[in-house]
């Protein structure tokens, strides 16, 4: 089997720089007329088509995509404005059978998908990197590593909504796709030496059947810093400013850490402030905000403090999952045990593979199967509890075996970390 990681850390020619695409940068596609000869030449493609999208995150509220990037051998390359053309129901029916070459799909396909665009089909160029166990998966990396060209990658974090778009990110956004399927092309071959396709391909077309993600149970508990808000009317303090933070942000169609910073909002919490003066002197709340500003934050905590206390939130989210792994010991020992052979076998059995831990197995899986093991430890029982979880058939054949020899480890341990 080959072993991708050995292979890309051996000596190398230095990568060739891909400074064109091969038919030069196309013209935006911003206008329902330009984009109907768009949806005609992709369709009358041929192969897989590439495809990518840039969003601005970091600088607009939400994650909807700012240009859209395709190629398809017998179409050439497109690039397609969203806000010109919201609408590419059209070019997603064209495409229609055929199979999406992306990387990192699962970043992408929500914005693709509230244009109308979503793939039957799909090959991941990053999971398909992970699954034949090269060590750096981002773009740039793979198409160096497998292709031996190097991209320029200097414009991925810029502001994608800014119109017009300049020359330079429009270059990089065509190089993007330029080489996309003859990556696809590569790893396809490498997985089948390494006997992994068809573990891939599972697991592509298990991406290209998920349903939209369901919305978060709480998104304000994820404030960064939230660990330093202990009292539960401090944490309403969180909630308020977060949500008030939110309104703001969807209204004015930016990021809501341009409107506030999650610092300012656990300093806020934690401090209390009375009045608008008190809380001008916090981190976060300097002199550049306004009156008006500093008004509508001072309220939100004000609307935190006058809650009774039935209505204050509980310090921590709540879930039906098992508990932190660091407690297992003390709550149930032999649970622990078995969570730390469990460990121990994935681990093993993922080196043995060439593939992160992750791939082979997801952890939350391994955990709830360890807290709740079927009542008669058997490969029949763990393998119907691990399908029941979401394992793919190909895990399932991997895993059963060695969790289900975990699952019988009896005695004290130390707290798995």
């Amino acid at each position: 089997m080959t072993d991708a990681r050995e292979t890309a850390t051996q000596a190398a020619p230095a990568p060739v720089p891909l400074l064109e695409p091969r038919e030069g940068i196309p013209p935006v596609t911003a206008s329902p007329d330009a984009l109907a000869d768009i949806v005609a030449a992709f369709a009358a493609g041929s192969g897989p088509v590439a495809i990518d999208a840039e969003r601005a995150s970091g600088y607009r509220y939400g994650q909807r995509a700012y240009l859209v990037q395709l190629r398809r051998a017998g179409a050439g390359t497109a690039l397609i404005d969203p806000v010109g053309c919201p609408d590419l129901s059209t070019l997603g029916a064209a495409l229609d059978g055929a199979e999406w070459v992306l990387h990192a799909a699962t970043q992408d396909l929500p914005c693709l998908e509230e244009t109308g665009m979503r793939p039957a089909r799909l090959f991941d160029t990053e999971l398909a990197g992970r699954l034949a166990g090269f060590p750096r998966v981002g773009l740039g990396a793979m198409v160096e590593n497998v292709l031996g060209y190097a991209l320029e990658k200097g414009h991925s974090a810029v502001d994608w909504s800014t119109r017009p778009l300049p020359e330079p990110w429009l270059h990089y956004a065509a190089l993007d796709v330029e080489l996309l399927v003859d990556l696809r092309d590569a790893l396809e071959a490498e997985l089948r030496e390494q006997g992994k396709l068809d573990w891939a391909l599972e697991e592509f077309a298990a991406i290209a059947a998920a349903p939209p993600p369901a919305p978060r149970v709480d998104p304000w508990r994820r404030t960064s810093g939230m660990h330093k808000v202990r009292r539960r009317r401090q944490i309403a303090v969180v909630r308020e400013l977060w949500n008030t933070r939110d309104r703001v942000a969807r209204e004015r169609d930016v990021s809501p850490g341009r409107v506030l910073t999650d610092a300012a909002i656990v300093a806020a919490a934690l401090d209390s402030p009375l009045n608008v003066h008190a809380l001008a002197v916090l981190p976060g709340f300097g002199h550049r905000m306004g009156r008006r500003q500093l008004e509508q934050w001072q309220a939100a905590i004000d609307r935190a403090r006058a809650l009774p206390d039935r209505e204050l939130p509980q310090p921590g989210p709540s879930f039906t999952g098992p508990p932190p792994p660091r407690a297992w010991a003390d709550k149930d020992p032999a649970a622990a045990a078995r969570l730390s052979a469990a460990r121990a076998s994935v681990s093993a059995l993922a080196e043995e593979l060439n593939l992160p831990q992750e791939n082979l197995i997801t952890p939350d899986t391994v955990r709830r199967l360890c807290w709740e093991p079927p009542a008669e430890i058997s490969p029949e029982a763990v393998s119907a509890i691990l399908s029941g979880l979401g394992a793919r058939p190909w895990q399932v054949g991997l895993v059963t075996v060695p969790l289900t020899a975990a699952l019988a480890v009896e005695g004290p341990v130390q707290a798995p970390q």
